[in-house]
C-alpha cells in the first residue's frame, strides 16, 4: 500500500495547490480593499499542508526503494535487492520520474517556507507570490500524474530489478542532485516574488529585502551542486577533465550565471533602491534557465551521460509548461514594466555602476552558453548535424570572463552612488601590482604556456588581492558578517580561477601500453605497474592494477585504478585512482589489455587542480556567511522596531 499512499499524497498535494491558487486570488483582492486577513491565514496554512503532502509522497517513494518493492515499475527499472542501501535510497531520484518528484517536492516545500517565515512583504504581494508558486507546482503535479507517474505498479512483479546505472552508483548521487535541485527550484521563489510584485505593483527595497535571502539560498545550493557535480564527473568518468561543456553541464551553469547576476542586482535594489526593472527581469530569466535545463535533460533530445533519455512526448509537456510560465511572466513584465518607477539614480563610476557592468558581462557569458548549447539542437531539427565544444566556449568566454574578474575586483573598492576614477585607480594599485608581478613570474617560468593561461593566473592573483582589500584598515571584529561573506566569495572566485588556469597551463599527460614491471614518467613522478589482479565488490567484479608511485626518488606509495564490470545492468566502467597532494593530483586510469600482456595506462599530473573545487567551496561559504549576516541584521532591526 506504500505506492498507493504515495500517489494519494501526490493527488492531494495537487488539490491543495489548486485551492492555494484560489485563496491567493481572494487574499490579494481582499488586500487591495483593506481586508482579507482570514483568507491570508488560510492561504498560509494550505501552502504549508501542500508542502507536507509533497514531502510525504517523496518519502513514500524512497520507502518503496528501501524495501525493494518489485511490484513498482520504477523500482524494477532502477534498483536491485542486492544494491547497497545508499544506492537504494539515492536510486529514488536517480531516474526521470523520481527526480521530477524531487523537483516538485522542493518546489512545494519552498512555497511552504515562504508561507511559514515571510513576514516582510505586503499582504497582497505575499498572496500573489504564493499563488504564483502554487501555479508552478500545479503544472508539475499534472506532469507527474499524467506523464511521469513514479508509483505505477506492474503485474506480475519480477523476481528482482534491473539495477541502477553503474555510473550513478557513487556517493555523489546521494549529494549532487538534491543540492542542485534545491538551487534550481529555489529560483522559483524569486520568480514567484517577481510575478507577485508585478501583479501588485509593489517593487521596491522592501520587496528586494524579502527576496534576497531566498535568492542567496538558491545560489548557495547551486554553487555546491555544480562544484560537487564537477568533481563527481572528474573522478567517475575517467576522462581527466573537470568541465566538458556538455549541454547538461551547461544546463546547470546557465541558472547559476543568471542567479549570480540577480544576487548582485537585488542587493542594489535592497540597499540603494536601484535597478528595479533589471531585478525583476533577472528573476524571470534565472528561473527560465532552470526550466530550460529541465527541458534539455528530460526531453530526450540530448545524448549525454548526465541526461535522462525519455519519451519525447514528456519533453513536449515540459516545453508547454515552459511556454506557459515563462511566456506568461514575460508578457506580464512587458505589460507592467512601464508602471515600475525608476528608483534611485547613480553615477557611472560607483559601486552600482560596477555591479551593472558585472551583470552585463555575466549576461554576455550566459548568452554565449545559451546559444552554444541550443544552436546545435536547432540545427539538428533543420537537418544539419554540427557540434559546438570546448574550443568555441573557451575562445568566446575567456576574454569576457577576464573582464568580469577585473570588474569583480574593482566593484567592492568603489563607493555607493558616486566615486572618482582616480581614487579607484589608487585603491587598485596593490591588486594591479600583484597581477603584474604574477604575470611576469609565470610567463618567465612557464616555458611556452599559452598566454591565456598566464593571464588567468595573473588575474586570479590580482582578484585575490582585491578581494581582501575591503578589510584593510577595518576593525575585523566589528566587520559585518555579510562583508566577510563578500570577501570570502570573491576570494573563492580567485582561487577557482587560479586552479583552472594552473591546470590548463601545467598539466602533463602520458598514455602508454606497458607490461607488468614497466614504468612511466609523468611530471615529477615515476609510476611502475607491479600487478594486475581480479577483485570483487558488493555488486561488481573488477580488474585492478597496482601502481607503485615515487616522486623525485622519494618513498613509494600505491594507487589502484580499476576496470569494473556490473552485472545488473551489464556495464563496464573505469574507476580512476587519484593521489591528492598539496600541489595537485596524480590521476591514473587503467585501460584494456591487448592480449599480449600489455595494459593501457593513462596518467595525468594536474598541478593545483584541487583549487578549482576548494574555490567553489569558498564561494558557497561566502554566500552562507552573507546569508547569516543579512538574516541576523534584519532580525535585529525587526526586534528594535518592535520595542521602539
Amino acid at each position: 500500500m506504500i505506492a498507493e499512499a504515495g500517489l494519494a499524497a501526490l493527488w492531494l498535494a495537487s488539490a491543495f495547490a489548486l485551492v492555494q491558487i484560489m485563496l491567493a486570488w481572494g487574499a490579494a483582492k481582499g488586500a487591495m480593499l483593506g481586508r482579507g486577513g482570514e483568507l491570508m491565514t488560510a492561504l498560509r496554512r494550505v501552502a504549508i499542508v501542500q508542502g507536507l503532502l509533497a514531502l510525504l509522497a517523496f518519502g513514500l517513494l524512497i520507502a518503496v526503494f528501501v524495501v525493494s518493492d518489485m511490484s513498482v515499475l520504477l523500482v524494477v527499472e532502477n534498483s536491485h535487492s542486492m544494491k547497497p542501501m545508499l544506492y537504494k535510497v539515492a536510486g529514488a531520484w536517480g531516474n526521470h520520474e523520481g527526480s521530477m518528484l524531487l523537483w516538485v517536492t522542493v518546489l512545494a516545500v519552498a512555497g511552504a517556507g515562504v508561507a511559514l517565515f515571510e513576514r516582510r512583504l505586503a499582504a497582497g504581494t505575499l498572496a500573489a507570490t504564493l499563488g504564483a508558486q502554487a501555479a508552478i507546482a500545479l503544472g508539475f503535479y499534472a506532469f507527474l500524474a499524467f506523464a511521469s507517474n513514479p508509483f505505477v505498479r506492474i503485474n506480475p512483479a519480477p523476481m528482482d530489478g534491473q539495477g541502477l546505472n553503474p555510473l550513478l552508483q557513487d556517493p555523489g548521487l546521494a549529494f549532487h542532485p538534491p543540492t542542485l535541485y534545491l538551487g534550481y527550484v529555489g529560483l522559483s521563489v524569486a520568480f514567484s516574488f517577481a510575478v507577485g510584485a508585478l501583479l501588485m505593483r509593489d517593487v521596491g527595497p522592501a520587496f528586494a529585502r524579502a527576496m534576497r535571502p531566498w535568492v542567496l539560498v538558491a545560489w548557495i545550493f547551486l554553487t555546491i551542486g555544480i562544484t560537487a557535480g564537477s568533481y563527481w564527473a572528474y573522478y567517475e568518468l575517467g576522462w581527466g577533465g573537470w568541465w566538458f561543456w556538455d549541454p547538461v553541464e551547461n544546463a546547470s551553469l546557465m541558472p547559476w550565471l543568471a542567479a549570480t547576476a540577480l544576487l548582485h542586482s537585488v542587493t542594489v535594489l535592497a540597499t540603494r533602491d536601484g535597478l528595479r526593472a533589471w531585478t525583476l527581469m533577472l528573476a524571470v530569466v534565472a528561473f527560465s534557465m532552470s526550466m530550460i535545463g529541465t527541458f534539455l535533460v528530460r526531453s530526450g533530445i540530448l545524448v549525454s551521460v548526465h541526461a535522462f533519455a525519455v519519451d519525447p512526448t514528456r519533453g513536449t509537456f515540459i516545453l508547454a509548461l515552459l511556454g506557459i510560465y515563462i511566456g506568461g511572466a514575460l508578457a506580464l513584465f512587458g505589460a507592467r514594466v512601464g508602471t515600475v518607477k525608476q528608483g534611485a539614480t547613480f553615477e557611472l563610476v560607483s559601486r552600482e555602476g560596477a555591479l551593472v557592468l558585472n551583470n552585463l558581462l555575466l549576461t554576455v557569458i550566459l548568452g554565449v552558453v545559451f546559444i552554444g548549447t541550443l544552436y546545435p539542437l536547432i540545427a539538428q531539427a533543420a537537418g544539419v548535424q554540427l557540434s559546438i565544444g570546448a574550443p568555441f566556449f573557451d575562445k568566446a568566454i575567456a576574454p569576457v570572463a577576464l573582464l568580469l574578474v577585473a570588474a569583480t575586483g574593482a566593484g567592492p573598492l568603489l563607493r555607493w552612488r558616486r566615486d572618482n576614477l582616480n581614487a579607484l585607480l589608487g585603491r587598485m594599485t596593490i591588486p594591479v601590482a600583484v597581477a603584474g608581478v604574477s604575470f611576469a613570474l609565470v610567463f618567465a617560468l612557464s616555458g611556452g604556456t599559452s598566454l591565456l593561461s598566464v593571464l588567468g593566473i595573473a588575474f586570479a592573483a590580482g582578484l585575490a588581492a582585491a578581494s581582501v582589500a575591503p578589510l584593510w584598515k577595518r576593525n575585523l571584529k566589528r566587520t559585518p558578517l555579510h562583508v566577510w561573506g563578500m570577501v570570502v566569495a570573491h576570494l573563492g572566485v580567485a582561487v577557482s580561477l587560479g586552479g583552472m588556469a594552473a591546470d590548463s597551463a601545467f598539466k602533463v599527460e602520458r598514455l602508454a601500453a606497458v607490461h607488468v614491471g614497466d614504468n612511466l614518467a609523468v611530471g615529477p613522478f615515476r609510476v611502475t605497474l607491479t600487478e594486475v589482479r581480479p577483485t570483487v565488490g558488493p555488486n561488481w567484479s573488477a580488474l585492478e592494477a597496482r601502481l607503485s608511485v615515487r616522486r623525485d626518488g622519494g618513498a613509494a606509495w600505491e594507487l589502484m585504478p580499476q576496470q569494473r564490470f556490473f552485472a545488473n545492468p551489464p556495464t563496464n566502467t573505469s574507476e580512476a585512482a587519484i593521489s591528492t597532494l598539496l600541489d595537485g593530483q596524480l590521476y591514473t586510469v587503467l585501460g584494456a589489455g591487448d592480449g599480449e600482456g600489455r595494459w593501457q595506462l593513462r596518467l595525468w599530473w594536474k598541478p593545483f587542480v584541487t583549487l578549482i573545487w576548494g574555490g567553489g567551496a569558498l564561494i558557497a561559504l561566502g554566500g552562507l556567511l552573507a546569508l547569516i549576516g543579512r538574516v541576523r541584521r534584519e532580525m535585529r532591526d525587526a526586534h528594535a522596531e518592535h520595542y521602539a
